[in-house]
């Protein structure tokens, strides 16, 4: 989650910078330097065009004398800043929400304690009542979610393992109560370090 804010909010610096600093001198060196050499080079048939190879070494050799970046610079209109800046702001303020998404993610958790486990939105639900545990998810999101049923409504708690750490230890208790319920064996996850949760386990996000 660090590395996508990071890739966001850095994303969008460079679309602000581009927009209001790189794009904004770079047209200014094409208005006042590169188009008028480039105008008389062409007026004097030394250049077929603005594309043309000998422009390129001629801006080389002018921006070396008068100390200026030797890539040829582009026209950038008003249009072309106008989207930079916006969809920069739209990352930068993007940016800012995932923080806080990520910042208040980090305050929920998934704890047992005893035979009750409260869920990531305050849910509680006691193992004894999972009837299923759907691992569709687990191999490719750590996610898994526990079927349980209350008042006659079957319902679901999502345990993700991804967020909140300790999560599989609630898993393989729930699975080994429905293994024990059936007379059958439970389940185990690959890689899992195995046994059941200790009473008050939470798992933090």
């Amino acid at each position: 989650m660090i590395f996508l804010f990071l890739m966001i909010f850095g994303s969008g610096l460079w679309f602000l910078s581009d927009g209001y600093i790189v794009w904004p001198k770079e047209t200014k060196r094409f208005e006042e330097a590169y188009k008028p050499m480039a105008e008389k080079m062409i007026a004097e048939g030394k250049a077929e065009g603005l594309k043309d190879p000998v422009l390129k070494k001629a801006w080389e050799r002018y921006a070396e004398q008068n100390d200026l970046p030797t890539k040829v610079p582009k026209e950038r209109t008003p249009g072309d800043l106008a989207g930079q800046r916006i969809t920069g702001w739209v990352m930068f303020v993007g940016a800012g929400i995932f923080a806080a998404w990520v910042a208040w993610n980090h305050k929920r958790s998934v704890r047992a304690e005893g035979d009750l486990i409260t869920g990531a939105s305050g849910e509680q639900v006691r193992l004894d009542s999972i009837m299923e545990v759907d691992r569709r998810k687990w191999a490719s999101k750590g996610i898994a979610y526990a079927l349980y049923e209350v008042d006659g409504k079957r319902k679901r708690l999502t345990l993700d393992d991804h967020k909140f750490l300790g999560c599989e230890a609630i898993i393989l208790e729930a699975e080994k109560r429905i293994a024990a319920r059936s007379g059958a064996t439970a389940p185990t996850a690959e890689g899992a370090a195995g046994g059941s949760p200790e009473a008050d386990k939470t798992a933090a996000g």
